[in-house]
């Protein structure tokens, strides 16, 4: 059961990463990767509120699954996010490479705390 649970979640999570990735990046000309950074953020955040809801309210394991592991997993990408970071640094945005990684880090570790202090 809780294999098919993140893969449902996955399921949905990765065509939605997809999806806000290119609307985002149309918007905004593509330069710097914003749907990449929204996604992540975003999905630290959902995390958050799942992991505190497990920890601190006894919600089941299976929303910690389907949510957690599936939709989040799907969602948000750490790949994607390096290749970005190597992809600035190659075309000699050294400062913009770095950037993406603080502000990526700050704002996805923040999120996720505030995710879990929303509980």
């Amino acid at each position: 059961m809780t294999m098919l649970l993140v893969f449902l979640g996955g399921a949905i999570g990765a065509p939605s990463r997809y999806l806000t990735d290119r609307f985002v990046q149309a918007r905004t000309g593509g330069r710097f990767p914003y749907g990449t950074l929204l996604i992540n953020v975003v999905g630290c955040f959902v995390l958050g509120l799942i992991a505190a809801g497990v920890a601190q309210r006894g919600w089941s394991s299976n929303v910690q699954a389907l949510a957690g592991t599936g939709f989040c997993g799907g969602l948000t990408t750490f790949s994607t996010f390096s290749v970005e970071t190597v992809e600035l640094s190659r075309q000699g945005r050294l400062i913009a490479a770095a950037g993406y990684v603080a502000v990526s880090c700050a704002l996805g570790i923040g999120a996720a705390a505030a995710g879990y202090a929303l509980l």
